[in-house]
């Protein structure tokens, strides 16, 4: 994925790093909310507040709201024109790569499979371009950087969080192991999907003519069924991760509320800004670890769509990195306009056992008609071809 990557142009790379720097911004004014959320939770608590004071750290949160929407809002679109442009750069190299194509390259990927390459595996990149890369790096910096401004609170609340952490990276963890084999086999199946139509779309006369309709049928029958039960496979799997991450990110917020009562209790009832100092640590340790769930639901839909992209990433590398055996020549101009002259070429397919033209020379005029027609041709030494049969 990252070599195809490196495809990218100067100015699509340029949109990337702005990207990332509101994408840190947006998470700045996120992660500076839960700040303001204690102070106002300790302000309620306490005798003696404003509803000015109040008023005014209401209207401070409400002001990262705003400002992490709004960076949201620019992220997203730059997202979708590194996107749109990258895919389109994919598409005209795949169609240039694939028009320098000699026979053996095309029989080596077959045409359903090069079609294929160059829409659904470039979709692929397209989709995880535009809604993986605010994800990709919006997730591990959250968590991360909600990690550093919760450690030091408390232990013990730390501890129930990191244990759930761990809980939720092994099960992706094995399910990822599970399911990327399968998706290598999607792509490979749609290929056969391609395959099958584009021969019975082809052929369909020749279907019609040997009344062969019900066997074509039965044929996509196999394939479309093949291709339909490992996406089930794969797209129940990934159904169960979304309702365990939101069960896991509810029932830690209770385990932190739990914990955190407990701990309130055990404080002295006489030392109450004690009390209202871990009330609000509570509350603030909550909206972070949220975060840290949330960070982990994101990398989770990162998942759903990365083996996706990487198998594809890697069908379209094997088309833009294949060598033709067709090789255009230098000189573009020449004496005469219009004559096309061969010398001692020699021809065979490359799926033969031997050559089917050896050591032609020849000259087309313009306007003249050149036809080779016998078992096998071969040059004369005075230059002028006979036959071989």
């Amino acid at each position: 994925m990252i070599k195809l990557l490196r495809r990218m142009k100067a100015r699509e790379w340029l949109m990337v790093l702005v990207c990332v720097l509101l994408i840190i911004g947006q998470i700045y004014f996120d992660l500076t909310m839960p700040d303001y959320m204690k102070e106002l939770t300790e302000m309620i608590q306490l005798p003696g507040s404003s509803q000015s004071e109040i008023l005014t750290v209401g209207a401070k949160m409400l002001g990262c709201a705003l400002a992490s929407m709004a960076l949201a809002v620019a992220c997203g679109y730059l997202s979708a024109q590194i996107a749109a442009g990258f895919s389109y750069t994919l598409r005209e190299e795949l169609f240039d790569k694939v028009a320098d194509f000699g026979k053996r390259e095309m029989d080596g990927f077959s045409v359903p499979s090069l079609i294929t390459r160059t829409t659904n595996d470039v979709t692929q990149i397209q989709m995880l371009i535009s809604m993986g890369l605010q994800m990709l790096v919006k997730a591990p910096i959250m968590a991360v950087w909600a990690v550093l401004k919760i450690v030091n609170k408390s232990w013990e609340l730390s501890m129930v969080t990191g244990g759930f952490v761990l809980v939720l990276l092994l099960m992706m963890g094995v399910m990822l192991v599970i399911l990327i084999p399968r998706f290598r086999r999607v792509q490979k199946m749609t290929d056969d999907i391609n395959r099958i139509a584009r021969e019975n779309v082809s052929g369909i006369n020749v279907v019609h003519a040997f009344n062969a309709e019900e066997y074509q049928n039965k044929k996509f029958a196999v394939a479309n069924d093949a291709l339909t039960n490992t996406q089930l496979f794969n797209q129940r799997t990934f159904s169960l991760l979304m309702p365990t991450m939101t069960l896991a990110m509810n029932g830690l917020s209770l385990a932190i509320y739990w914990l955190g009562a407990y701990l309130i209790e055990k404080i002295s009832l006489t030392d109450a800004m004690a009390r209202i100092s871990l009330l609000g640590d509570v509350v603030v340790f909550n909206t972070y670890a949220t975060y840290v769930v949330m960070s982990l639901m994101m990398i989770v839909m990162i998942f759903m769509m990365l083996p996706a992209a990487q198998v594809s990433a890697g069908r379209i590398l094997e088309v833009l990195e294949q060598k033709s055996d067709i090789v255009s020549g230098k000189r573009t101009e020449g004496k005469t306009v219009g004559t096309v002259e061969f010398q001692n070429v020699s021809f065979r397919y490359p799926d033969g056992g031997g050559e089917v033209l050896k050591d032609i020379s020849f000259k087309a005029e313009k306007g003249e008609t050149i036809a080779f027609i016998g078992a096998g041709l071969q040059s004369r030494a005075d230059g002028k071809i006979h036959f071989l049969f």
